[in-house]
């Protein structure tokens, strides 16, 4: 059963590493974020899953101690999801990006709780499907653990990466009110093709997290939002 949940944004740029000199912009969601992870903690989950989007060929599941790289941005930086079991092989798979986001996130935080494991949600995968996927994970231990990356629109301002889509506000508000809601409802509901227009990544990890949380009676509270760079990003804590 899922007995905790923390909803954060996934931009590589929340790493200071890859941030640089535009780190500071950041700090209020990273300070949210690490608010987020204190929930999760408190909870003494037996499972974490973290769960962000990811391409088609990068959907994992992902084992604990999966290693993830900011090489791509420029930084040599390497990250890993949790610590591997003792004398098990290294995993192959390198995270995408929105679950190293989340494995540093777990790292800065000094997470060392319940053993932590990745899932690549693809962007496309349907309402349906995704609250029947988050069903199952919290069907996955006794006490289960969510965080869930992923962005709202890319289109809130003309230098975002989706430039200015004058629907992205609203989009993003009521994003921002379920997850801050725990909104079961609201959030199964939201267009999966407005969300695909306006570069929403974090609407198939919302909705899992909503079929997740079917029947755990988790209230919500709402922790950041914001939208620097033109793109929304939202901090929740569940529990």
């Amino acid at each position: 059963m899922l007995v905790a949940a923390a909803v954060c944004p996934c931009p590589p740029l929340l790493v200071p590493e890859v941030a640089a000199g535009a780190g500071p912009e950041l700090d209020a969601a990273r300070n949210a974020c690490r608010d987020a992870l204190g929930v999760l903690a408190a909870a003494r989950p037996d499972l974490l899953i973290v769960a962000g989007p990811a391409a088609p060929d990068g959907r994992g599941p992902y084992p604990p101690g999966a290693a993830g790289s900011f090489a791509g941005f420029g930084v040599d930086l390497t990250v890993r999801l949790g610590t591997a079991p003792a004398g098990s092989a290294a995993p192959g798979q390198r995270l995408p990006a929105s679950l190293a986001v989340g494995a540093w996130l777990l790292e800065h935080a000094r997470w060392d709780g319940a053993p932590a494991e990745g899932l690549g949600v693809r962007e496309s995968l349907s309402a349906e499907r995704c609250l029947r996927a988050g069903k199952e994970l919290a069907d996955r231990a006794e006490r289960v653990a969510l965080l869930v990356m992923g962005d709202g629109s890319a289109c809130r301002t003309v230098k975002a990466p989706g430039y200015l889509d004058e629907r992205a506000e609203d989009f993003d508000a009521a994003a921002a009110r379920a997850l801050g809601s725990a909104d079961l409802a609201a959030l199964g509901a939201l267009d999966e093709t407005l969300a695909h227009e306006l570069k929403v990544s974090g609407r198939a990890p919302w909705q899992v997290l909503a079929g997740a949380a079917g029947g755990a009676d988790l209230a919500g509270h709402l922790l950041y939002e914001d939208a620097p760079y033109g793109v929304g990003y939202v901090v929740a804590a569940w529990s």
